[in-house]
């Protein structure tokens, strides 16, 4: 029975795995008041959620494990192991380094996650993984929200209860996905990726300006939602509103992200992935220049530029995967795009380091160092001209850029 609606379930569970990632941010304002953490703390412990995520996905792009145990167990496995180190969390958040450590170890986890929730939907629905990817981009925008709603809704607890919530969301994910197993469409093994023949992939033009523009993507993307509860208190404290609307608010701003994706989608099976992408970029980028200048108008109205920044910020992600997945080298694919992947998350480690390092002593300002993200990002992508008929790929359609 349960074998009927096997995407539904997939996503569910990739939304229920990835609360994991911004758990400890959801419960960030509580951190900072009850047991003295300060925005650099914060950041430090996002740094360590990614760098396990980095590190995990590098272990598996590299041994092949993905391809040697069945991706519904990795991913069950993964959920109840970033469930234990999240829910310990809460018994060492004032104790260095351990808090750092389980937040490494919830990272690593959740490097069997993410990745996996892909395979999965290739081997349960291979006619639908266009469609099936673009939601998944979004529900790991809406799982990133999600601790800022558990948050809101056990305001009156303590902050433990938000940690709580994601583990036990990430339990119900793992098992709906250990009940599932795998599909019976899995593609063969490709062995191990080597890295260095991903970098290889750089001496391709096409491939090189949509591999920057991913990474100008992934430096914004990351830092901007660490930040989202910062830049949401200055506006609730400018309100004199409660404390209660605070994470209810971070959630809405980053969740509308899921909007940027499933649109974005539909608008690029009419128009291609690299005008989307390239809007989304260049929308993103614009708002993070006007931010700060425009901090000084009504808190509504600076809301109402947050909403539209978390909107945009993600929206060009399924588009530029679908465009590297499309200019990447046919014989090197697996190891193009574990590349891809690990630059780009290892690009989130200073971005937010800088931002909330600074945050204390800069205010709206701190916004500014991401804006180099969408510049070079828009600056590789500018020689990629007129387009021509091609396929779909990830949720989004996908038109090659001619030769120049």
């Amino acid at each position: 029975m349960i074998q009927r609606f096997p995407l539904f379930l997939i996503v569910f569970a990739q939304l229920c795995g990835t609360s994991l990632w911004f758990s400890v941010n959801g419960a960030g304002l509580a951190l900072i008041h009850d047991i003295g953490l300060t925005e650099a703390d914060l950041g430090w412990l996002t740094l360590a959620v990614q760098a396990g995520f980095i590190t995990g996905t590098l272990a598996i792009a590299t041994t092949g494990l993905a391809d040697r145990l069945p991706a519904s167990r990795i991913f069950a496995i993964s959920c109840l192991a970033g469930a234990l180190a999240n829910a310990g969390f809460a018994l060492v958040a004032a104790y260095q380094p351990f808090d750092l450590l389980l937040r490494f170890l919830t990272g690593l986890s959740l490097a069997g996650i993410y990745p996996l929730g892909m395979k999965l939907v290739i081997s349960w629905t291979p006619k639908y993984v266009g469609a099936a990817m673009a939601w998944l981009v979004g529900m790991l925008t809406l799982g990133t929200a999600l601790p800022h709603l558990l948050r809101g809704a056990t305001l009156g607890l303590p902050w433990e209860w938000t940690l709580l919530g994601a583990s036990g969301l990430a339990l119900l994910g793992g098992a709906a996905i250990f009940a599932l197993g795998d599909g019976p469409h899995l593609p063969p093994s490709s062995g191990k990726a080597q890295l260095r023949e991903g970098f290889a992939a750089f001496r391709e033009r096409r491939f090189r300006a949509v591999a920057i523009g991913y990474f100008g993507h992934s430096w914004e993307l990351y830092a901007f939602w660490t930040l989202v509860p910062f830049l949401v208190t200055r506006e609730m404290l400018r309100l004199n509103a409660p404390d209660s609307s605070i994470p209810l608010l971070s959630f809405a701003i980053i969740a509308i992200g899921l909007l940027g994706c499933v649109g974005g989608g539909v608008l690029s099976r009419h128009v291609g992935s690299l005008p989307v992408a390239r809007l989304a970029l260049a929308s993103s980028g614009l708002v993070c220049m006007a931010y700060p200048l425009l901090a000084f108008l009504p808190p509504i109205t600076v809301l109402v530029l947050l909403a539209i920044w978390g909107l945009t910020a993600i929206a060009d992600s399924p588009q530029l995967s679908a465009l590297a997945a499309e200019t990447a080298p046919r014989e090197r694919i697996g190891s193009t795009l574990a590349m891809l992947n690990t630059v780009g998350f290892a690009l989130t480690i200073p971005s937010i380091a800088v931002t909330t390092a600074l945050w204390q002593w800069q205010g709206v300002w701190v916004t500014w160092w991401l804006l180099p993200g969408p510049v070079f990002g828009l600056w590789a992508m500018r020689r990629l001209g007129r387009q021509k008929p091609g396929i779909d790929v990830c949720g989004t359609s996908f038109h090659l850029p001619p030769e120049r």
